[in-house]
């Protein structure tokens, strides 16, 4: 049996103080905005480590480039599948599920998620591990706090990176998708802290460790209200879970339709 240990729930509580730090479009007063972020995260539950995580961000401009340039979710389903590689994620997970069908069984019956949407996860967002990331996590989080775009969505995910720091789940050079996501699956900071699980009872949540972070997926779409034994595709109840994990409808629809082709 996986032990699950959900890292905490008192993020969810946080309550942020009303005097936000100012946002930006460009980079030139991210130094500025640094100090004011520190005071807020203070305010939030941070301590000393995560607030030196901070101060000791710079700017991202790679992860602005890529907020700014997401081309793919604009694709047709056909477009985008052939761009992530469908054929080959399909290929590859069935590989997996073979090899270790007793280790995807137990997250089935623990979770109820089947084998097939989580491999079709992992293969979609880091090619079954492959590449994870090379961008510093708490400088990408922080950058798009700071930015003005999607402030209110950022900084909850900010606060739970810097908590990550403080906990020793992850460090200041950690690093990560552009956006600031961790690990197999890519969680953003505030899901990892919430819904992040020890899937191989070592006493500790690593989101780079393959049965950790398959174990927080699966628990995510659990507590986002997956249904087991209900069916995925588009229309069917879980369909709309994972939603969830993605907001663009052709992400959702090639997690339903290469999940189906994985399981078989």
């Amino acid at each position: 049996m996986l032990r699950k240990i959900l890292l905490s729930g008192l993020f969810l509580s946080l309550s942020l103080p009303a005097l936000a730090a100012p946002c930006s479009d460009t980079g030139g007063k991210y130094e500025d905005w640094k100090p004011v972020m520190a005071k807020e995260a203070r305010a939030a539950g941070v301590g000393d480590k995560g607030v030196a995580a901070l101060m000791g961000t710079s700017y991202s401009k790679a992860t602005i480039g890529a907020d700014r340039n997401q081309k793919s979710f604009k694709y047709s389903l056909d477009k985008f599948m052939s761009v992530r590689g469908a054929d080959t994620i399909v290929s590859q997970g069935r590989s997996k599920l073979k090899k270790n069908k007793a280790f995807y069984d137990a997250l089935e019956a623990q979770y109820g998620v089947p084998a097939g949407v989580l491999l079709a996860i992992h293969g979609m967002e880091t090619g079954f591990g492959g590449f994870m990331g090379d961008t510093n996590v708490v400088s990408a989080i922080a950058t798009l706090t700071y930015d003005c775009r999607r402030t209110d969505f950022f900084k909850p995910h900010l606060i739970g990176a810097l908590i990550l720091v403080d906990r020793g789940s992850i460090t200041a050079k950690t690093v990560g998708a552009k956006h600031g996501e961790l690990g197999h699956t890519q969680f953003l900071p505030g899901n990892a802290l919430r819904y992040g699980v020890d899937g191989n009872g070592d006493g500790r949540v690593d989101f780079s460790n393959v049965t950790d972070a398959l174990a927080s997926t699966a628990n995510f779409l659990r507590q986002k209200g997956w249904q087991p034994g209900k069916g995925y595709q588009e229309g069917e109840p879980n369909f709309a879970v994972i939603k969830e994990w993605n907001a663009a409808k052709v992400y959702q629809q090639a997690i339903a339709i290469m999940g189906k082709r994985i399981s078989g």
